[in-house]
């Protein structure tokens, strides 16, 4: 299997969804928050499109398949997809260690892409808290914080040299875990509410196939997800670039 940007593994996952349903339809919220489960567990892109072949493998051969209906979530594919990984670690780990070859440093990102991409974030941020100051002033000065501290990583982006994402991810993740927490701590009990009973009905069909743990991680990663959301706030993981 080719190998795949590091950087493209949400956009790669969605397309050969596409591709398994032949039907190119909007992936649900579920079904990014299944998918940024697997990247923060660092699950290589090649065992999770491995994974999806095998569910689909799997489910052609299910009843529902039989009765015309289509395999319409992700997260039908999450225990072959961690059944791969597991086995490819497996295998990985009787194989010795790999030889490390030099090469040339590459960026994955041009960096007007990287200047457009955090642009973009800062506008929409002090949109969101402009939005948010009459209302919820204190959520509105930690957007407005935010907002700074995307706007201190620019200069970053302009220094001489290879460009290091993997730290300039690390400090995003960051300020991105910080914001999730004033999210948090503002969003009102109904939303909450509201949210939680939408994200159960989409998880009652696939809820024996997932352990405590792996039900747990899903649920965050989707309340986090319907937060962006409600303050139509940009994520600012360089995954979601492109």
């Amino acid at each position: 299997m080719a190998e795949f940007n590091y950087f493209n593994y949400f956009t790669e996952i969605e397309q050969y969804f596409w591709q398994k349903r032949g039907a190119h339809l909007l992936v649900s919220p579920l079904d990014w928050a299944i998918v940024e489960t697997w990247q923060k567990a660092g699950i290589p892109l090649p065992a999770v499109l491995k994974g999806i072949d095998r569910a689909f493998e799997s489910y052609a051969r299910s009843r529902r398949a039989a009765g015309g209906r289509q395999l319409k979530s992700l997260a039908y594919c999450v225990d072959s997809v961690l059944e791969t990984a597991a086995e490819e670690k497996e295998a990985a780990a009787g194989t010795g260690p790999a030889v490390a070859r030099a090469s040339e440093p590459t960026e994955s990102f041009s960096r007007q892409e990287l200047q457009a991409f955090f642009t973009r974030n800062v506008e929409r941020i002090a949109a969101a808290a402009l939005a948010a100051r009459a209302t919820q002033p204190e959520l509105a000065a930690r957007l407005d914080e935010t907002r700074s501290r995307i706007s201190g990583l620019l200069p970053l982006i302009n220094t001489p040299g290879a460009l290091d994402l993997e730290d300039l991810e690390r400090r995003l993740t960051v300020v991105e875990e910080k914001l999730v927490s004033a999210l948090m701590a503002s969003a009102s009990d109904e939303f909450l509410v509201d949210v939680r009973r939408e994200m159960d009905r989409q998880l009652a069909p696939y809820r024996r196939k997932m352990t405590s743990a792996q039900l747990a991680q899903l649920e965050q990663q989707y309340i986090q997800k319907r937060l962006w959301e409600r303050y139509n706030l940009p994520r600012l993981s360089l995954f979601y670039l492109t």
